[in-house]
Order: C-alpha cells, then sequence, then structure tokens
C-alpha cells in the first residue's frame, strides 16, 4: 500500500511518499504495517520510488545502481534510458516469473537531448506493463499506488486553482506535495501512513542533482500548508457572516416629500 506524487516542475522535478509498508498472509490478510524509506537516490543523480512488491522494489533499485555503475546510460537519450530501464527491469522480473502489475515505479534523472544542455525529467514506469511515459510540460504531474484516488483529485484541484497551464516551480510542488500526502495520510482506510518523505532534482551551479529534503524542510513546508489550512477557515467564517448579515430597510419619508 502506497502514496507516491511526481511532479515535473519549470526548474525541477519533485517525487513524493508515505513511508507505510504493509505485511500481509498468503490469503491477504493484512497482519503489520512498518515504517520504510521507499525513495532511493542514486549517486545524487537518479531518484527511484516505488510501489508494490517490496522485494521486486529492491531489485528494481539494485538493477538501476548497476546500468548507472556501469555506464549504461552515458550518450543516452531521455528515451533510450527510459527504455534500458524498462528492459532491464522486465527481463529481471522475469527471470523468476513474476506476473505484470506487482510494482510500478517514478524515476527522475537528467541528460543531454539532441545535443542541448541537461535538463531533468521525470518518468512513470506503470505496474500494469512497466512501459515508461514521460511526464512534460503537457502533463506533468502522476500519483502512483493505494492512495491515487485520494490524490489524483488534489492534483486536479492545484492544477486549476494554483498551477493553470504551466507546471509549477519546485517550492511550489514541494508545497502541493506535502499538503496532498498529508491529507493521504490522514484519510486513507489503511496501508498508507507516514512519515512523508520528498525528494528534489534542481539545478546546482549548473548540475542537476538529486537530494532528500531534510526534515526542517519538511517542517517548514507542514507549516505553509497549516498557513494554508487556516486561511481557508478564515474564508469559511466570512461565507458565514454574509449569510447572516440582514438588509437595512430604507428610512421612511412623508408623503409628497423626496426621500433623502
Amino acid at each position: 500500500m502506497t502514496a507516491l506524487v511526481g511532479i515535473f516542475c519549470k526548474d525541477g522535478v519533485v517525487i513524493g511518499a508515505d513511508s507505510a509498508a504493509t505485511s500481509a498472509t498468503a490469503g491477504g490478510q493484512r497482519t503489520i504495517e512498518r515504517p520504510v524509506m521507499k525513495i532511493e537516490i542514486v549517486e545524487d543523480r537518479i531518484i527511484i520510488a516505488g510501489t508494490g512488491q517490496v522485494g521486486l522494489g529492491q531489485r528494481f533499485c539494485e538493477q538501476i545502481r548497476s546500468l548507472w555503475a556501469t555506464k549504461k546510460f552515458s550518450n543516452q537519450s531521455q528515451f533510450g534510458i527510459a527504455k534500458i530501464i524498462a528492459a532491464s527491469a522486465i527481463q529481471d522480473f522475469a527471470e523468476t516469473q513474476a506476473t505484470k502489475g506487482q510494482y510500478g515505479a517514478l524515476i527522475a534523472y537528467s541528460c543531454k537531448s539532441g545535443g542541448g544542455a541537461s535538463a531533468p525529467h521525470l518518468v512513470e514506469f506503470a505496474a500494469t506493463d512497466f512501459q515508461p511515459e514521460f511526464k512534460n510540460k503537457n502533463l506533468w504531474y502522476v500519483s502512483m499506488g493505494s492512495g491515487q484516488s485520494i490524490i489524483d483529485p488534489f492534483l486536479g484541484l492545484f492544477r486549476e486553482v494554483f498551477w493553470g497551464d504551466d507546471p509549477p516551480t519546485v517550492q511550489e510542488a514541494i508545497f502541493a506535495t506535502t499538503w496532498m500526502l498529508d491529507h493521504a495520510v490522514k484519510v486513507n482506510p489503511g496501508g498508507v501512513n507516514g512519515p512523508i518523505r520528498i525528494a528534489v532534482m534542481e539545478s546546482v551551479r549548473g548540475d542537476w542533482k538529486a537530494r532528500l529534503l531534510s526534515e526542517d524542510e519538511l517542517l517548514e513546508h507542514q507549516g505553509s500548508v497549516a498557513a494554508a489550512k487556516d486561511a481557508l477557515r478564515h474564508y469559511k467564517d466570512r461565507l458565514v457572516k454574509e449569510e447572516d448579515a440582514v438588509a437595512l430597510p430604507e428610512v421612511p419619508y412623508e408623503r409628497g416629500a423626496a426621500p433623502a
């Protein structure tokens, strides 16, 4: 059970996740829930977040580390890297006859495309078939896991109210991801829990680097979410006052006299 959020931004990428891992019996009955880290950072260059079977996630992360260490991504386009990742994972899963639909992932990395400057990319590897789909300026957000039904409406609301037709900045996306994951943790029927974790890919002195946000940074954004909720509560009070307001009657005047 997982809640993942990925947002492609004007100036980078943001990926967030909850921290709950649920154990279950062979019959599917859930037994215990434990906190785990669902986001991996590879050499400060790649962000990996997965949903589904923990064992497949461990193998997938190891595949990415191996591909990076052996320089399989060197001189590849964004699509070339995504195809290498998908092919490697599908082959690895097939070696133990793992059926489709048991694992999906979000990955962020940077590369040069068409001889231009290096740029960040966000890719969804759907659990259904593990085929890569890039998030870009046309569709820049995605959620995955059991928390998707809670988070997707939130993403639509944020696009309408805050983002419009353009991707947000990294800071705006962190704020949104914090709020969405916090909400999913509070209202989910089970299997999604804190603490929330958020990773970013951002430009550092002209180089794209990946990192996890610190506890202090998360607390700062959680404070911003609390302030936004307070603002909504105050708006509710304003609506109540408007409903309670009574129109004053007109001042009567004598017949023949002009009104004041």
